[in-house]
């Protein structure tokens, strides 16, 4: 294999170089001529102890002499011996080869002897890109006057091919190098690559957070209220009939079997450990149900093992690169298949963008309806149901009419612009402003009434917004919701006052799956007293879980809810400061400043506390659940890394465009990304700054999602505005919302079972295999692209980490 060197000028070459250039031998031909040769012995190297960087300045130095020295020998013999210019030139151009070929054989026959067996396949081969060989660097390559001839009509035949050829990258017979990069630096880059992705593996692993190792996704797991049964029959062409009655008219909660496991039943139990986790473990031998589970010091190591390979300059550079490369391969790959993929997708009976299935990902319960449809709810109760006790406030009960006589309001006087709910431009990098929109009309009281779970109520109003949006769902059939709801950890009643109000309230729909959303909120609740310490937080967030894990009799309502729950969210202002003013960090119980635990210290605790509870649950055949926080809008990039250890998928993630070794983890993992670009138009960045279609391009995981619609959208249904806006900006096609669509779904909490009847029975397995055109009008040659670009990063990958 050719050795990439760099190029040297000629006029570098010092006095010493030349007084050591390798000496000429004169001696005479069978003809009695002297001829001149070069005395390669003079030249080879010592190779016991001979490394590249040796090697490399062996062989610059070495050309720079042997030119000197051509050009002295010409000097000589350019009158004597004109006749013997042709045969000195290829007698010195075969002297420089076979010094190459020595040293390239030694060397690259030590690198590669553990490579045997192994080959990197064509499509690996030629997204390495091409590089200066050591060949084109010869005297003898560069063409001067005296090595001009007629060229023959096979040399112009080869010369006219070779011009209009085109690669995108370089194939060889052996390995090409990276540039400027080794392949020593090779191996030592994507090893480290192979590692952060064990390490990701590992923590995933260990939390039960691979979906084949949650029992929902089982074939045989049951769902009630049931999933709707398909209305048409593709092979008779014939429509079903089906009970088309929304979840919440099906529910009953006697129908629902609750398990009841006493003390004597349970093989484990549950403590606290000196780490402020809860762990748990068996009670016949006390040994810990996962004792891999890392611990907060192992998960500091780790973490500040990859933050320093992501400042590191050539890691940078190298996954600045393949970015690059990726976004490129994009571009051929879109300039040559973009009609092919219309033809495909035109000829795919019934379905289109609009009846393909897609999940917001990422969005607030609390906001999950657009300000028009509150105004219309806040009037019509303000007309028809004024008189109702809605508040206690000063010491007495209001009713709603009270409320509004107290604003000097009239439902008249109300508009979209007295609600002022919007985030215009007075909350770009105003996070505080922002959450002051939550407000109607910029009061707390009425936000209590209409938004709120736990209050006078009961949360009436807010369980009749939601269920007028699931109303608006079912008929859309197409559009599915994650919805967020709070636990904030002030008290262990939380839990069971959120479980009552859905079942109470009978929230259930088939297109609506929760996510509960922890806010960083620990020095609000330590400055008003509710807590002590950070281990009260945690306390009043996991015991309750542990609990009715244990046994879920004490708490029939959280049981049926947490059944419904796919995970867990960490959420508040990313931009606030991390202090990290100590090396090690307390435990949580010892964690009593006034200011805020930082943001990797957090996650931190979600994780290790969901973790032992998961496997507690899959012990018990429950549902598991993972973490699917808040993370890369802003603040320290180094969230992104606390995330890419510990979570599933992550919502936003525009920080990503700045740590270019992160994001190409993302992209080897393909870790779900659910971005909200008109979210981050108001708050963080501007829509044409965005990352999101490069991310799109180059393959990462994205999907989109709205966030807040009650501070964004303007229309009744803000994800297809989510989607229009972004089609319209990015000229996105409709093959690529279509694929924005199935990776929704694919990032999605709902069950394997619904899943197959949404994007195909086969969606597990990769690429063209798992596809079904039919039902996500995604066409197999873009799914085929993306497997196989996919496929050649990681090739390369376990190719150089395991030489």
């Amino acid at each position: 294999m050719p050795i990439a060197i760099r190029k040297v000028d000629d006029d570098t070459v010092s006095n010493e170089s030349i007084s050591r250039a390798a000496s000429p031998i004169l001696h005479k031909a069978s003809d009695g001529t002297p001829v001149h040769q070069v005395n390669t012995q003079t030249m080879k190297p010592s190779t016991s102890s001979f490394d590249y960087h040796d090697e490399k300045s062996f062989i610059d130095e070495n050309f720079k002499k042997q030119i000197l020295n051509s050009d002295l020998l010409g000097s000589i013999n350019v009158n004597d011996h004109e006749t013997e210019e042709g045969s000195q030139s290829e007698s010195f151009k075969t002297a420089l080869f076979s010094v190459e070929e020595e040293i390239a054989e030694e060397i690259n026959s030590n690198f590669l002897s553990s490579a045997d067996n192994r080959r990197l396949s064509s499509n690996a081969k030629m997204s390495i890109p091409d590089t200066i060989m050591v060949t084109s660097l010869h005297p003898g390559n560069v063409s001067t006057h005296v090595d001009q001839k007629t060229p023959s009509n096979e040399d112009v035949a080869t010369k006219k091919s070779r011009a209009g050829s085109y690669k995108m990258g370089y194939e060889s017979s052996s390995l090409s190098e990276f540039n400027d990069v080794t392949h020593f630096q090779l191996v030592d880059i994507f090893s480290k690559i192979k590692k952060c992705q064990d390490l990701r593996k590992n923590y995933q692993f260990q939390s039960v957070q691979i979906n084949s190792q949650n029992p929902k996704n089982r074939d045989d797991w049951e769902i009630y209220p049931e999933p709707p049964k398909p209305s048409y029959d593709a092979t008779t062409k014939s429509e079903i009939k089906v009970d088309s009655r929304p979840d919440w008219e099906i529910f009953n909660k006697d129908d629902i079997t609750i398990p009841e496991y006493k003390d004597e039943d349970n093989e484990f139990d549950y403590t606290l450990n000196a780490d402020g986790t809860f762990v748990v473990f068996s009670k016949s031998d006390e040994k810990l149900i996962n004792d891999n589970i890392p611990t907060l010091r192992e998960y500091y190591i780790d973490l500040e093992y990859i933050a320093n390979l992501s400042s590191d300059g050539p890691m940078k550079s190298f996954a600045f690169k393949r970015l690059q490369f990726l976004e490129a391969r994009w571009a051929m790959y879109s300039l040559l298949n973009e009609f092919n993929e219309i033809q495909q997708s035109k000829t795919n009976p019934h379905r289109d963008f609009y009846n393909c299935r897609k999940v917001d990902t990422h969005v607030h319960h609390t906001a999950c309806m657009n300000q028009k449809h509150l105004l219309r709810f806040i009037k019509h109760k303000l007309r028809h149901h004024g008189d109702e006790d809605v508040i206690f406030r000063d010491e007495k009960v209001l009713s709603l009419k009270e409320v509004f006589q107290s604003l000097k309001l009239t439902s008249y006087d109300l508009s979209i612009d007295t609600l002022d709910m919007h985030a215009h431009k007075d909350t770009f990098h105003r996070f505080d402003k922002f959450n002051l929109k939550y407000n109607p009309v910029g009061e707390s009281r009425l936000r209590e009434i209409f938004l709120k779970t736990d209050n006078f109520i009961n949360g009436r109003y807010l369980a009749e917004l939601t269920k007028e949006v699931m109303h608006d769902l079912q008929i859309s059939k197409y559009q599915n919701m994650e919805y967020r709801v709070s636990i904030y950890g002030r008290n262990l009643q939380e839990w069971e006052k959120l479980a009552s109000w859905i079942i109470n309230n009978k929230l259930f729909s088939n297109n609506i799956r929760w996510l509960v959303q922890v806010p960083r909120l620990y020095d609000v609740y330590k400055k008003s007293g509710l807590v002590n310490s950070f281990q009260d937080i945690l306390n009043n967030i996991f015991i309750p879980l542990f609990e009715v894990t244990k046994n879920p009799k004490i708490s029939p309502n959280l049981h049926i809810f947490l059944q419904r729950v796919i995970g867990f969210d960490s959420v508040d202002d990313e931009s606030k400061i991390d202090r990290r003013l100590m090396k090690k960090f307390p435990p949580p119980s010892n964690w009593s400043f006034s200011y805020n635990p930082p943001y990797s210290y957090y996650l931190y605790y979600l994780y290790s506390n969901m973790s032992f509870l998961n496997h507690w649950r899959l012990k018990k055949n429950l549902n598991t659940f993972n973490l699917r926080p808040h993370c890369g809008e802003a603040g320290d990039p180094e969230h992104l890394i606390s995330a890419y250890l510990l979570s599933h998928s992550i919502s936003h993630g525009i920080l990503l465009r700045k740590i270019p070794f992160v994001q190409y983890l993302f992209y080897l993992d393909q870790i779900g990304i659910a971005m909200s670009p008109l979210s981050n138009n108001a708050l963080f960045l501007t829509y044409d700054k965005n990352p999101f279609q490069s991310f799109f391009k180059k393959g990462l995981n994205v999907s989109l999602s709205t966030d807040d619609p009650l501070q964004f959208s303007y229309t009744k249904e803000p994800l297809i505005e989510e989607y229009s806006v972004a089609a319209q900006i990015y000229k996105l096609s409709n093959v690529d919302m279509c694929e924005l669509a199935k990776n929704s779904v694919l990032q999605s909490g709902f069950e394997d079972k619904i899943k197959k009847h949404w994007i195909g029975k086969n969606f597990l397995k990769p690429g063209v295999e798992g596809n079904d055109v039919e039902k996500c009008n995604v066409p197999d040659i873009r799914v085929n692209y993306r497997y196989d670009t996919l496929k050649t990063e990681l090739e390369l990958v376990n190719y150089f980490a395991n030489k």
